[in-house]
């Protein structure tokens, strides 16, 4: 289910799912342009292309954040993208905010089956 960072909120990738049934709030989105580095240019060939493991744990940190202050439990489908053009790395990174229905509305229908 989880990565081992702490979030939040609970954190599905788009291939994951939560346990428990949600309620969706909004769809959040945190994207940004990034000016190459020389490291990324070396001999004119593109090296070392889109961000490293701590840039990717730091968005997903940021969206995690955005989920939080509108009361979400959870992120779904969350998706990260990049691209890269001549002078820029681009990211954006995806996912849904959504709200867990109360226990006993569950265990309600589950009683009524």
């Amino acid at each position: 289910m989880q990565n081992k960072t702490r979030y939040p909120v609970d954190v599905f990738y788009e291939n994951q799912r939560p346990e428990r049934p949600f309620d969706p709030l909004k769809a959040l989105e945190v994207k940004s342009e990034v000016e190459l580095t020389r490291r990324q240019w070396g001999n004119e060939r593109m090296l070392d292309r889109g961000n490293n493991a701590q840039q990717k744990e730091l968005m997903l940190a940021r969206l995690a954040m955005q989920a939080k202050k509108i009361g979400a439990d959870a992120l779904v489908a969350v998706r990260y993208t990049y691209y890269t053009s001549i002078k820029e790395n681009g990211y954006v990174m995806t996912g849904l905010a959504v709200k867990y229905k109360p226990e006993h509305d569950v265990s309600e229908k589950q009683k009524s089956l």
